[in-house]
């Protein structure tokens, strides 16, 4: 049996910087919403145990790419449980790629995440979303989000989730065809660290920003570009460190008006903002997933 599970994108619909702890994380607060769109994986058993990627990254290591991190994550804590692997332990993944590297918009993460979810109902393992969200803590900071797949009010360094209802709107989404590194944008002296803690019901009411778009936009003069543009249309930010932009619309037929305008080139999308994540409602209807 071959399980083919959605790996949808999220949008930092805002992104605050509120300090910098000794280790050189930085404590934020955020608010994640999920789109009805985003990445495919397909995951098929295998009998030996082994682990292949059919559909490798360019330049990244299949013992790099998370979503092989997060298979063998999660044979060995199922190992060290003594808890057995059904369907032979292995498994066979490929996956359709849609969601842009170094976009923002999680692509990397909520792979991971389609990977623990897919491969514990894949192999039996039996695991709850608590346990793989602290498991999957260790691949990335956004993995958790997308293991509880629930929108969600984020401080700490991202790991602190409580469960969030923003409005679920529509959003054009552009890429401008650069390439942002996070470690590139937290490592700026020019970025923002010092946005005062606000509880959520207050940030709920203040018009919404991203303290890392400044620094992006002054780096990147491709996203300074896309994001003056779009500001003629609709309301419009960063999303994460980038390199994707948004703009929120009231209807699908406003945000594809857009769209349709868009600078010859760039690549773009519209999708819905969706507070259960699509993998989610997809495995609590059909266990088997596809």
């Amino acid at each position: 049996m071959t399980l083919t599970c959605p790996a949808p994108a999220k949008l930092n619909l805002f992104l605050y910087i509120t300090g910098r702890r000794a280790d050189g994380y930085h404590q934020l607060q955020t608010l994640f919403q999920f789109l009805d769109y985003g990445d495919s994986l397909s995951f098929t058993p295998r009998s030996d145990g082994a682990i292949r990627l059919l559909t490798p990254v360019a330049g990244v290591a299949d013992d790099h790419n998370l979503i092989v991190r997060a298979a063998r994550l999660l044979q060995q804590q199922a190992r060290e449980a003594g808890v057995p692997l059904a369907a032979g332990g292995g498994a066979d993944i490929a996956v359709q790629k849609v969601l842009p590297m170094g976009g923002g918009l999680g692509g990397g993460s909520s792979n991971a995440a389609t990977t623990l979810l897919a491969l514990n109902q894949l192999w039996q393992t039996g695991f709850s979303l608590t346990q793989l969200a602290t498991w999957g803590l260790t691949l990335g900071a956004d993995v958790p989000v997308f293991v509880r797949g629930v929108a969600a009010f984020a401080e700490g360094i991202g790991e602190q989730l409580r469960p969030a209802a923003p409005p679920e709107r529509w959003f054009l989404v552009l890429h401008p065809g650069v390439h942002i590194s996070t470690p590139q944008v937290f490592n700026d002296p020019q970025l923002t660290r010092n946005t005062p803690r606000r509880d959520l019901a207050t940030l709920l009411q203040t018009p919404f920003h991203n303290d890392c778009e400044a620094v992006v936009r002054k780096r990147f003069r491709e996203v300074d570009a896309l994001v003056s543009w779009l500001l003629e249309y609709a309301p419009s930010r960063l999303t994460g460190t980038g390199a994707c932009v948004f703009a929120e619309f009231h209807t699908e037929s406003a945000a594809r008006q857009v769209l349709e305008q868009a600078p010859q080139g760039m690549q773009g999308f519209v999708a819905r903002g969706v507070n259960v994540s699509p993998l989610h409602r997809i495995l609590s209807g059909h266990p088997e997933c596809a």
